[in-house]
């Protein structure tokens, strides 16, 4: 896409949207590896950490990009895609596997293992929604690293307080799978056919996928609820 066009900051602010969307594990990892250091050092193993995790975001992200351009994978990182737009929505992961480093470079090597574990779902996301240009994702996930390391904490408690957050990143994530899909070469001759696709084949995917999550967790709080009422 042409540098600095409309497109290219659409797809921008998409990509540094679902960086800090998906950033919440992320910023948790963080947090638990660094807990058992000093104050002083904590804040070096953060910054180290997050640095050598990035590049490997980076480099990972980048061949991810090259790897969509093979048939059908933009149709499996696509539905993969779906996949972790619903999971975003009934996430109950545990953390409790991440143990804390006793010095400073057990701490970096912790984040940077976690965060590499852990990062797929984001690799998955920002490679479809750079759209095969690599310029996008360098710059996406650089203005990301403050974001990440330095306001993830608060961006959780936001997540925490207003729930429609949740919802809104996911459905940027289904719309970027959409995206995805219909990019799929074997695709493309239906949606170039049918222009009215472009808008309905999102639509449809935004809306099934919000609402399995919102039905999920709807049953699991009905579920919960039981349980509580249940005498002991």
């Amino acid at each position: 896409m042409e540098l600095f066009s409309v497109e290219f900051y659409s797809a921008l602010l998409t990509i540094v949207f679902i960086d800090l969307i998906l950033a919440g594990d992320n910023a948790i990892v963080i947090a638990l590896a660094a807990r058992n250091l000093p104050k002083e050092q904590q804040k070096k193993a953060v910054i180290w950490g997050t640095v050598g995790a990035v590049g490997i975001r980076i480099a990972a992200t980048m061949l991810v990009v090259q790897l969509l351009s093979v048939p059908w994978l933009n149709l499996i990182g696509g539905l993969l895609l779906v996949w972790i737009a619903y999971k975003l929505l009934v996430q109950e992961d545990s953390h409790d596997d991440v143990k804390a480093g006793s010095t400073l470079w057990q701490s970096i090597r912790t984040i940077i293992i976690a965060d590499a574990a852990m990062g797929i779902d984001n690799v998955i996301a920002v490679a479809g929604a750079a759209h095969g240009d690599t310029l996008l994702v360098i710059i996406g996930l650089v203005i990301s690293v403050p974001a990440v390391v330095w306001g993830s904490t608060l961006f959780i408690k936001l997540v925490n307080r207003f729930l429609w957050i949740v919802y809104a990143g996911s459905a940027v994530l289904a719309y970027t799978a959409a995206k995805m899909i219909s990019h799929e070469k074997s695709f493309e001759r239906y949606f170039e056919s049918n222009p009215s696709a472009e808008w309905w084949f999102p639509a449809a995917i935004i809306i099934i996928t919000l609402a399995a999550g919102w039905l999920t967790n709807r049953r699991n709080q009905q579920a919960d609820k039981q349980k509580s009422s249940e005498p002991a």
